[in-house]
């Protein structure tokens, strides 16, 4: 039996043992889209498959750093940090490209904890999508920097001269990518085996930067891959002393990195965005989509731009959109709309950055959408030019910081509605966390500025 044609509990048992396997790998994904787990024994991964095991609900209250939460209702010294019950979930089922023969499994929390879950809330907007006899095709897009470093040298030169694999700016280059066909034959293969293979892979404009096109696939199953992608691609650029960062924006001098994400709806079968007669040949429903991703951006966008460091990438002029816009082929926009064949025709939600967490970032994606469907919400008509030289209604006007993106997530009606009123209290307070934290530090710029002159 292949992993991937694993599907229940009876099929995970079957191919543990057909490896002869002592343990495998499990993990859950974090408010930051982290994956926390272990290894667990084939004994203990039995059980857990009948009536699911414990994992401390720690994973739930603390931030990247492992710094506790204070601010959160859910989980905390109040509570004392009880363990949550997971779900092990068998069609996750994967080999371990870095550990050749060993499997992994993904999980899910369950009981309260499945209210703030990532994949859960996902998971949720998904099967509204399915109530509206939806089907969601997502394909994610991950630029990414690569150096020549590893994860005690960086730390080491205080990120600074940091040396990536090659140099300047050289995008689209056949000479790069032949010049490291080793690295890209590794990260291609790899790819394939883990279930999550790429489209496209080329250099970005940027010192050692590239970009990877993951091939489309359902919704939920397109985050799992998202995620899992990043993840193993920094394992395998540490496994050759290398490191792989898709940090938003880790330098002023190059541009950030994007997390985008092309998205489309079917029904039964068949792709309902496209209509041949209408203008841009985008149907009303994906007329409505794209009005509801519009309406909705500022008030969703700390779920896609989700770290202090993503607002510096949404500055003008670096191919990250600044305001909630709509354009046919227009990447100065926020939403750009590809009119292609039927089964192509999407659109792409541009401002995501590449730090956000692949499984809320798609639920205020698509969520938003379908809000937009639901209620009619028409976009009107589309940018043409530089949306950075027009002037756009306030309305359209996105947060400029993390803690004005978390306020307007918890003052949203809509999200509430999509999402939930448990997971939106305790997101938006995990941002208002990362930028008091963020309000402790003392920059290099500050000290520079004032130290000495002021």
């Amino acid at each position: 039996m292949e992993p991937r044609q694993v599907k229940t509990a009876a099929d995970a048992l079957k191919i543990v043992k057909q490896r002869g396997l002592s343990h495998v790998k499990v993990g859950v994904h974090d408010i930051d889209g982290v994956l926390r787990g272990k290894y667990l024994h084939i004994d203990k991964f039995k059980s857990a498959l009948a009536g699911g095991m414990g994992f401390c609900d720690v994973v739930l209250g603390w931030d990247s750093n492992d710094q506790l939460y204070d601010n959160v209702s859910y989980t905390g010294w109040h509570t004392a940090y009880p363990d949550a019950n997971v779900r092990i979930l068998p069609q996750t089922c994967r080999e371990i490209s870095t550990e050749p023969g060993n499997l992994m499994f993904l999980c899910e929390f369950t009981g309260p904890a499945e209210e703030i879950c990532p994949r859960a809330v996902l998971r949720r907007t998904m099967a509204r999508a399915k109530t509206l006899g939806y089907e969601v095709k997502v394909g994610f897009e991950y630029e990414f920097f690569v150096f020549a470093e590893t994860a005690f040298s960086i730390r080491e030169k205080g990120y600074k001269n940091l040396k990536p694999i090659s140099p300047g700016f050289f995008g689209y280059s056949v000479l790069r990518n032949s010049v490291l066909s080793d690295w890209y034959k590794d990260l291609l293969a790899m790819c394939e085996t883990m279930d999550m293979g790429i489209e496209g892979l080329h250099t970005e404009t940027g010192a050692g930067v590239l970009e990877a096109a993951l091939r489309v696939a359902d919704g939920l199953e397109a985050a799992d891959r998202a995620a899992l992608f990043k993840l193993f691609t920094k394992v395998l650029a540490q496994k050759r002393d290398w490191l792989a960062t898709f940090m938003a924006k880790w330098s002023k001098d190059w541009p950030g990195c994007g997390g985008h994400m092309h998205m489309s709806l079917w029904k039964d079968g068949k792709p309902v965005f496209f209509d041949e007669k209408a203008p841009h040949r985008m149907s009303k429903t994906m007329r409505h989509f794209v009005g509801g991703q519009q309406a909705l951006m500022p008030e969703t966008l700390g779920m896609v731009a989700s770290t202090v460091n993503a607002y510096r990438r949404l500055i003008p002029g670096f191919w990250a959109p600044t305001v909630s816009t709509w354009g046919v082929e227009n990447r100065t926009c926020a939403l750009r709309v590809i009119p292609a064949s039927p089964k192509s025709t999407r659109v792409e939600y541009r401002i995501a950055a590449a730090d956000a967490n692949p499984y809320l970032a798609l639920a205020a994606a698509v969520g938003s959408g379908l809000w937009g469907i639901e209620n009619k919400v028409d976009p009107g008509e589309p940018i043409a030019g530089n949306s950075y030289e027009k002037k756009h209604p306030a309305k359209w006007q996105l947060p400029r910081t993390l803690m004005e993106s978390a306020g307007r997530l918890k003052a949203s009606k809509a999200a509430r509605d999509l999402f939930g009123d448990a997971f939106v209290d305790h997101y938006s307070a995990t941002r208002e966390w990362e930028e008091r934290e963020f309000r402790k530090a003392i920059t290099e710029w500050e000290l520079d500025r004032y130290m000495e002159i002021i």
